[in-house]
């Protein structure tokens, strides 16, 4: 872990990185990728010591509210969280200052937040997204080594559901020859329509490989599915999607599911749902006095 002055927190698209790198060890992450220009360890966590600050002077010159969201390139509920706190203390800015939020992680530490996140809600808008990847727990340990497992964050979904807090899964990515089967897709599905959750996002039964993401991954197939890095090499050389063998099959099935169970599935209105702000407490006072 190391610190870093950064000088700005919010992206165009009010999207927000309190740490840099992660220590989760998903084998097939794409934050890996060279492209992105980290230049230490992955694993060796940024912390923008002045996040809140900046994150404070932020919402303060917003002229209008809006969805604050993060996780999109490092979850932030990596264990340095639970020692440095900076996600809390967004979270209560957040609040304070009437702003949504929205959160993308696969660590039931959330849940140490939920007071807050219950707080946002009931004023604004507070959609949590969940990634699922594998419904079988030794495989998700291969896969997803340092981080909730599915059966942990299927409990978290049941306790957000319960808190009146609306999630989305992200249903990816799902790997070739690997958890590309309906078994394991029926198996997250059934998780998800238990859950309640709102929408279930997946753009197709594949994943991405990349310089930098690309090496670790052939390296963890090494490790965990000797003789697989080859069979990828042979059927998707050096592309950068790598589309399931049973991509039309898998799909189909996902979306015929959602239909039966009232689930979005569509990407695009998924996103303007949780891109859009809901200022309840003001609507509440405007019926009342207005």
């Amino acid at each position: 872990m190391h610190f870093v002055k950064a000088k700005e927190i919010l992206s165009a698209k009010n999207g927000m990185n309190i740490y840099r790198g992660c220590s989760h060890g998903c084998i097939y992450c794409d934050s890996r990728s060279a492209c992105y220009g980290m230049e230490h360890e992955f694993e060796d966590i940024e912390v923008k010591e002045n996040a809140i600050e900046l994150l404070d002077n932020a919402l303060q010159r917003k002229r209008k509210k809006c969805m604050i969201g993060t996780g999109s390139m490092t979850d932030p509920y990596i264990p340095a969280e639970m020692e440095i706190g900076n996600v809390r203390k967004a979270l209560s800015l957040i609040h304070e200052h009437g702003f949504g939020f929205t959160v993308i992680t696969k660590s039931d530490r959330i849940l140490r937040d939920l007071d807050l996140l219950q707080k946002i809600h009931e004023k604004t808008k507070c959609v949590v997204q969940i990634t699922l990847t594998t419904h079988n727990e030794d495989l998700c340990k291969k896969l997803e080594p340092n981080v909730s497992t599915t059966k942990e964050r299927f409990n978290v979904l049941l306790r957000l559901r319960d808190a009146g807090i609306p999630t989305v899964v992200w249903l990816c990515p799902i790997l070739p020859f690997i958890n590309d089967t309906k078994e394991n897709i029926a198996g997250i599905l059934e998780y998800c329509a238990e859950a309640n959750v709102r929408g279930i996002i997946n753009f197709g039964m594949g994943m991405t490989l990349r310089q930098g993401n690309r090496q670790y991954f052939y390296s963890q197939l090494d490790r965990h599915f000797p003789g697989m890095k080859e069979k990828y090499i042979r059927a998707y050389g050096t592309q950068y999607i790598l589309s399931s063998p049973n991509n039309k099959y898998l799909m189909d099935f996902s979306r015929h599911y959602c239909l039966q169970h009232g689930i979005m599935h569509e990407p695009e209105p998924i996103f303007q749902y949780m891109k859009t702000l809901e200022e309840k407490q003001a609507h509440r006072q405007l019926s009342l006095f207005g």
